[in-house]
């Protein structure tokens, strides 16, 4: 699981920087980082997780929360241009972010599933 946070997390460090190198208008670039706020965060994560495993679940489920809203906030530049405007690079950022986030997700949600099996199995 670490290092798909890992993954995602540098994937969106990428997007984010892609976005602010190749923003339009100037003005606007620092909106363009906000996948890299996400990414950042998804980083953090992994980190504390490598550093403290004694810590793994209760910041993987944090790490999973940030997946989730990095999902929904992908949306909001679909949201705030009215329609799915891909001539808009901040649509597709956008778009990108939350396919990463979703992905990311739901593969989270499989090693939750994967780590509650393995631990009724280790009960039983």
């Amino acid at each position: 699981m670490t290092n798909n946070a890992l993954l995602c997390g540098l994937l969106l460090v990428a997007l984010g920087v892609y976005g602010y190198t190749n923003a339009a208008d100037p003005s606007k670039a620092g909106t363009s980082l906000i996948p890299a706020g996400f990414g950042v965060a998804l980083l953090l994560c992994a980190a504390v997780v490598i550093w403290k495993d004694k810590l793994r679940k209760h910041v993987m489920h944090v790490a999973a929360l940030v997946g989730v809203l990095g999902f929904v906030g992908g949306f909001m530049p679909v949201i705030r241009s009215g329609g799915f405007d891909l001539e808009k690079s901040s649509v597709k950022n956008g778009l990108v972010m939350s396919a990463i986030c979703a992905v990311f997700v739901f593969l989270c949600v499989q090693s939750f599933i994967a780590a509650r099996k393995a631990r009724e199995k280790a009960t039983v």
